[in-house]
């Protein structure tokens, strides 16, 4: 947590994926909401300009989204509302196809929004659209950090890695961390990293992080039927501890430039051993 009277700035995690449909944007609002749990301050703005649904997946109702911020109809602070735990989250847009690629202008206004933001929060995530526009590029380079989502599917691994391989050449010292989502077990999750990391080490000349997975859990679906939290609707949910951990080891990562978020509680909070066992 911030000292007071200490200079801050929030870390930055981008969380996108080469394919849709991989639950990408389940594990930011579930990822976002163990750490406040923990006690962290945390955004989340939905970067998906045209297809953006965090606000669906918490059950929120926002009346105006981040299309009025880039179209100059209204200020961030009237945009940003409430989540769960206190996430302040910044909304996105739907069926906006205008805001499938954005301006100069509107660039510039929403990369002011992520400086304001990220001035009150210990973590501000950026949910991005799937694949590798110049929208979600650009916004990837925003971030300190990159989760890459996938699922064990071959189309959504081959995605991930042209992701990877479109990140590394903007950005080579960009970290990339790996989620692989919907999986029975580690063994599973550990064969989707593998092909991922053989690739970018063989082609590439980089290496990948693995920060863990997700279990394949029906719990899940009835939270997102419910619209609530998984990790809040249902904490011991096979997906919940895999959330908790995951949370866990970002805020054990620390910042990886300046002065940023500590662990806002001691060690014997986080999962115990059992949870690392199913999650790691």
């Amino acid at each position: 947590m911030r000292t007071p009277g200490q200079q801050h700035e929030a870390t930055v995690i981008a969380v996108t994926s080469g394919k849709g449909g991989v639950g990408k944007t389940n594990v930011v609002v579930n990822v976002a909401v163990a750490l406040a749990r923990l006690g962290y301050r945390i955004g989340v703005i939905d970067a998906d300009f045209a297809l953006g649904n965090v606000d669906v997946l918490l059950g929120l109702t926002p009346e105006r989204h981040i299309g009025h911020l880039l179209t100059g109809e209204a200020a961030l602070k009237d945009l940003v509302i409430e989540g769960p735990r206190g996430v302040k989250v910044l909304p996105g847009s739907s069926g906006l196809q205008a805001l499938a690629a954005l301006t100069p202008g509107q660039r510039t206004t929403f990369n002011q929004a992520v400086a304001d933001m990220r001035s009150s929060v210990d973590f501000l995530f950026i949910d991005t659209a799937a694949g590798i526009s110049d929208n979600v590029l650009e916004t990837l380079l925003l971030a300190e950090r990159v989760v890459l989502v996938t699922s064990l599917e071959p189309a959504a691994v081959v995605d991930a890695y042209a992701t990877a391989k479109i990140l590394n050449g903007a950005a080579r010292e960009r970290e990339i961390g790996v989620v692989v989502n919907g999986v029975r077990d580690g063994n599973e999750a550990a064969l989707a990293f593998r092909q991922l990391d053989l690739a970018a080490d063989r082609f590439l000349g980089r290496n990948l992080r693995y920060y863990g997975f997700v279990a394949q859990d029906p719990l899940l679906k009835d939270a997102v039927l419910v619209q609530r939290a998984v990790v809040d609707h249902l904490p011991q949910a096979a997906s919940s501890r895999c959330f908790r951990i995951l949370a866990s080891r970002l805020a054990g990562m620390g910042p990886i430039r300046g002065s940023g978020p500590r662990l806002a509680r001691p060690v014997t909070a986080l999962p115990q051993d059992d949870e690392v066992e199913q999650c790691a």
